[in-house]
């Protein structure tokens, strides 16, 4: 990740520094009023016995308002997620070249939308919010405004930049812009082909110039709909607005900063003392924590990126001390959240139950093996690629216990993050904020150490890293809606149907499809779109439907998390504060493991059914 920063002392420079300051502190208040709110429903509804009715929606309309705030700082700080492995290849000039495409695209992308999104919010003004009884343009204006910083940032960098580039590049952009208009009889003319044109030629061209990731998806959607449909644009904003406002990826900023709240407090020092104690003299001890961690976290939160955001802060350290490289650490970081995608209680398995008509108890009950399997897989690769690292000593008995005592207040936080999950104490999202009182609790009272100076920057720092996330995923799902609107996955199915090979070769065609819609799709949208379009098919082959949806689940989250093109591989990167450069070459072993475990999952189905 390079960021393309004004030049000091400049009036560009001292503008910006200006507009840091007003999009900074209300931020930081932001984070702070959603753990207090969300922590106050939990409070009113368990201990009070009377539920805030408002705070739901009071959280959504300021997570939405975090969400784009998050993004402009993020874009400030440029910790939007892109790919440089090819530019840093280039010579001096083509790199310059590519730093001034990698701001002008998302200038450009935010010129198209923010017209868009104008009207988009003044079109909610009409709807009252149900409970506050407010316009819901107090919502919906988050995205104009959000966009009309980004893109004031984004022109003041692009007047900093050497002016020949900046006409060259603008000009290339004006010319494949007068190429799409001349050309699109020709790309209506081949019916859905064109999306290879738009979703993997340009999509790839972008990512692999540099541009970041979820400017280059939202770019690569609107060329598709201005040049292909009618469909108004106010549609990739709504569906920003849905990708990116979701309730349950609200746990993704909350468990971010629990995490750094861990950090600070020691917390994540006493929990890494006594695993390491206990695995510190294995080869490759601490690869095995990471990946029970997140099989035993998996599903909390709703949100693969949350789970990964309270696992990662605590091991990153202390692996990057006994050597590990950082490209290591965020692949296997990335392979053990496909691999965690079926185990309980996981928020795309109810999905799958719900627009399948598949027991919900039968996928809990078969989700938990398939992903055992799959982490032994990834622990055989972790004990190969270790074998260079440093082990420890072996730790005495006693010294273990000594370090266990001092670690059991971080070790119980888990329990209490699940217990209250199970108990009905708060829910999925609500969760985290439990886990942040506690942190706090402990820093303050038992573990005596909590910095109050670091709590600014850390806030600042969970919505930069959220705003990344969460700007992916918005246009990502607004990409998901262009590619449902062309009929694609009819045909797609259609073609499934009728491959050869009866049931194994309708499995074997349905790993490869849900692999590449796992790579340009969010799970739950190609879940909503295929599923009941696919497990009829599957009935009518008589593949058990609880098997048919551990195999599509997990080709799906290997496509989720495999570059380039996966938009949970970045959501990695970004947790793990790691270019995605860093793991491009390093990630495939782990990508191979999971897919051998998966075709292992596929030709067994005991693994699945066993134990229902």
């Amino acid at each position: 990740m390079q960021a393309v920063r004004p030049a000091p002392g400049g009036f560009a420079s001292r503008l910006e520094g200006w507009l840091r300051v007003a999009v900074e502190v209300p931020t930081a208040l932001l984070v702070l009023v959603e753990i207090c709110v969300l922590l106050a429903g939990v409070v009113s509804r368990f201990v009070l016995n009377h539920p805030f009715t408002w705070s739901d929606e009071l959280a959504s309309i300021l997570f939405l308002w975090l969400a784009m705030l998050g993004s402009v700082i993020a874009l400030q700080r440029g910790q939007h997620m892109r790919l440089t492995a090819v530019v840093s290849g280039l010579s001096p000039a083509w790199q310059a070249r590519a730093s001034v495409l990698a701001v002008a695209v998302p200038a450009l992308f935010l010129i198209l939308l923010l017209p868009s999104a104008q009207e988009y919010a003044a079109d909610e003004w009409y709807i009252e919010t149900p409970a506050l009884g407010w316009s819901n343009i107090v919502r919906a204006a988050a995205i104009p405004v959000g966009a009309a910083v980004m893109l004031v940032l984004s022109l003041l960098r692009l007047a900093e930049l050497r002016l020949r580039a900046v006409l060259e590049i603008v000009a290339v952009i004006a010319l494949v812009i007068v190429a799409l208009k001349l050309g699109a009889p020709v790309l209506k003319d081949i019916g859905n082909w064109n999306l290879v044109f738009f979703f993997v030629g340009l999509l790839a061209v972008c990512v692999l110039l540099g541009v970041p990731i979820g400017f280059a998806f939202g770019c690569a959607t609107l060329a598709y709909l201005a040049t292909m449909t009618r469909a108004p644009l106010t549609i990739i904003v709504s569906r920003m607005d849905e990708g990116m406002s979701g309730l349950v990826l609200l746990a993704v900023p909350l468990f971010v900063f629990l995490g750094l709240l861990i950090e600070m407090t020691g917390m994540a020092r006493a929990m890494v003392a006594f695993l390491a104690g206990l695995l510190g003299h294995v080869r490759g001890g601490l690869y095995y924590v990471l990946l029970g961690a997140i099989y035993l976290v998996s599903g909390i939160s709703g949100s693969k990126a949350a789970d990964m955001a309270a696992v990662a802060p605590v091991l990153f350290p202390e692996m990057k001390k006994r050597g590990a490289s950082e490209g290591e650490m965020v692949s296997i970081l990335s392979a053990s959240g496909a691999m965690s995608e079926t185990i309980p209680p996981s928020l795309v398995l109810i999905t799958i139950g719900s627009v399948t008509g598949v027991s919900i108890a039968a996928l809990f009950t078969g989700g938990l093996l398939p992903g055992l399997v799959l982490a032994i897989a990834l622990g055989l690769v972790a004990w190969r690629r270790s074998r260079n690292e440093a082990v420890g000593q072996k730790t005495p008995a006693a010294q273990v216990l000594r370090a266990a005592v001092i670690a059991v207040p971080a070790l119980i936080l888990p329990v209490v993050i699940r217990s209250s999950v199970v108990e009905g104490v708060a829910t999925a999202t609500e969760v985290s904020t439990i886990g942040i009182a506690y942190a706090v609790l402990a820093g303050l009272l038992i573990y005596r150490q909590f910095d109050w100076r670091r709590v600014y920057p850390m806030l600042l720092e969970t919505a930069a890293l959220s705003g990344a996330i969460l700007f992916i995923i918005g246009t990502a799902t607004g990409m998901a809606w262009a590619l449902t609107q062309s009929g694609f996955s009819r045909q797609l199915a259609a073609a499934m149907g009728s491959v050869p090979g009866g049931a194994a070769g309708f499995m074997l065609i349905s790993i490869v499809a849900f692999v590449v819609l796992g790579s340009v799709l969010e799970g739950i949208p190609a879940i909503v779109l295929f599923g009941p379009l696919l497990f009829p098919i599957a009935r009518a082959m008589h593949i058990n439907e609880v098997h048919y949806a551990m195999v599509v689940i997990l080709a799906m989250g290997i496509g989720l998390f495999a570059p380039p093109l996966g938009v949970g591989y970045y959501a990695a990167c970004a947790i793990g504060r790691v270019s995605p450069d860093a793991g491009m070459k390093r990630i495939w072993p782990y990508m191979a493991a999971l897919l051998a475990g998966l075709l292992l999952v596929a030709a067994v189905p005991w693994l699945s059914t066993g134990f229902l």
